[in-house]
């Protein structure tokens, strides 16, 4: 197991919507360690907003976690979206930027995540296409396990792809725990065996979310719901396994009051304290 690393954010996080701007900006800093954006819905905003979020870069750490990038997509790379990313990259001095591995595009924007085949062909494709995307933005670019609700063709199983793309790409992980749970329930794989699957040394940061029983045995990862217990246990499981990562909680709606999200977040402060002393005993 490895020990926390030096990295662009640390600690605890909590996922920023523009509901929560004035609740945050107006709170303590202490709530959270870090923030996290998806930079497509803040890129080029002014006026009001444009300023509460300018004022919050000045007082937080931030990473960028992308929705639009299309990794595992055919199209060619959005060359247009890959400058005006850097350039809010490089304007608010964020280091970390993540993206999914997943199709999100075709002719046009699909807006949503779609899953990709397990190939050997797809592994050496998209690695590429995680190149052409550090070229562009100067910096490393962390990918992150995507929750799906069809299993395309392949000859690998999702672990075993996973892992692929990042020794090809040579490139990191957002581990993104709340994934690993709705896919094992959705196709009937074990959790845990992922989690334990996936490399210490490749494991940039963490994501925890809830999600939604749409039948016995279909999850759908909404992050419009508290973080459950087996969550919060896959994610004790990740930290034992691998060392405590900065981890984040995502929520995109269905807002409750803003200390109840900090108590969520308080929640994985307790967990990487409580997990620290046995990382440094391995």
């Amino acid at each position: 197991m490895t020990t926390p690393h030096a990295f662009g954010v640390q600690g605890a996080g909590l996922g920023l919507r523009r509901s929560l701007l004035n609740e945050i900006n107006a709170g303590p800093v202490s709530g959270a360690d870090f923030l996290e954006v998806a930079p497509e819905n803040w890129i080029n905003l002014g006026g009001r907003f444009g300023r509460q979020f300018r004022a919050l870069t000045e007082r937080y750490s931030f990473a960028c976690h992308g929705l639009s990038l299309n990794l595992g997509g055919l199209a060619p790379l959005d060359q247009r979206l890959l400058g005006d990313i850097k350039q809010f990259l490089d304007t608010h001095h964020i280091s970390v930027y993540s993206e999914h591995l997943s199709a999100c595009a075709d002719d046009g924007q699909l807006y949503d995540l779609m899953p990709v085949p397990f190939t050997d062909d797809n592994v050496r494709r998209i690695a590429a296409r995680i190149k052409q995307v550090e070229d562009a933005l100067e910096r490393p670019l962390i990918i992150e396990n995507v929750s799906a609700y069809v299993c395309l063709p392949g000859e690998l199983d999702e672990p075993g792809f996973v892992n692929a793309v990042l020794q090809e790409a040579d490139c990191q992980l957002l581990l993104d725990v709340n994934n690993v749970l709705v896919n094992s329930i959705n196709f009937a794989t074990d959790a845990e065996q992922f989690i334990c699957a996936m490399p210490s040394e490749r494991i940039a940061y963490m994501h925890v979310a809830g999600h939604f029983d749409a039948e016995p045995d279909l999850k759908i990862d909404s992050h419009g719901a508290p973080v459950i217990d087996p969550v919060w246990q896959l994610l004790q499981l990740a930290y034992r396994q691998h060392g405590v990562r900065p981890t984040l909680l995502e929520r995109d709606f269905n807002f409750p009051p803003l200390a109840e999200l900090y108590a969520e977040v308080e929640h994985i402060r307790r967990l990487q304290r409580a997990a620290a002393p046995q990382a440094l005993r391995a």
